[in-house]
């Protein structure tokens, strides 16, 4: 069986009871990096054993874990920080578990886009959800969809990329599109910083560095 385990974004307490159940239980805890997860795992206690399954050897680790579950193991799958699949590992495990005939269960819980779209003031009834935007073929046809997206949209970006992007967004959507800037989202210096893309961009354009996990919501055309 597979089990698709979300894990704290920030706040190492930020996971369920149901969760850390899974995790002590499974045979192994399959991680986007060991060592983070290593972290989160001591933090409560939990000695499962832990295998690699991140970007670079998913594809040649994938048979291995659906045939250790076809032989009637649990794999509990995890992310460095919210749900796996998420822009992050994890489709091509599902994928290829459910091919093989293997029960695949996702568990609810954190994911860092959520609580930057209830928290921006913008409408959430509707939105769309764009990870992060291609940073060379594809990111200019991507951004101008956006100009004419009625709907909310969320991004996710880099820090040192932040600056750039927002000049981007208010290039082709508009410098007073309202939006808002989540970072650092459940831990000591979260901050959720809102205005108008040509504010927000006046604002981090002028930080020395900006540092933490980010997520961009923008409003509607």
């Amino acid at each position: 069986m597979l089990f698709l385990v979300p894990t704290p974004i920030g706040n190492l307490d930020d996971i369920t009871l149901r969760a850390l159940r899974v995790l002590r239980e499974a045979d192994v805890v399959a991680c986007e990096d060991t060592r983070t997860s290593g972290f989160l795992l001591a933090h409560h206690g939990i000695a499962t054993p832990r295998t690699s399954f991140h970007a670079h050897n998913e594809h040649r680790k994938v048979d291995e874990l659906v045939g250790r579950m076809q032989a009637g193991e649990t794999v509990a799958l995890v992310s460095d920080a919210g749900t796996p699949g998420i822009s992050d590992p994890g489709f091509l495990l599902v994928r290829a578990a459910v091919a093989g005939g293997v029960r695949v269960e996702a568990l609810p819980g954190p994911t860092a886009f959520v609580p930057a779209l209830v928290a921006s003031g913008l409408p959430c009834d509707r939105f769309v959800y764009e990870g992060f935007l291609p940073q060379k073929k594809g990111r200019q046809t991507r951004l101008r969809a956006l100009a004419d997206e009625p709907r909310t949209t969320v991004l996710y970006e880099s820090p040192h990329r932040l600056v750039k992007l927002l000049a981007e967004l208010a290039e082709v959507c508009g410098a007073e599109r309202p939006a808002s800037v989540a970072r650092e989202i459940s831990k000591l210096h979260e901050e959720v910083r809102r205005g108008t893309l040509a504010e927000l961009h006046a604002h981090y354009a002028a930080q020395t560095k900006v540092r933490g996990e980010i997520a961009v919501v923008v409003g509607g055309a």
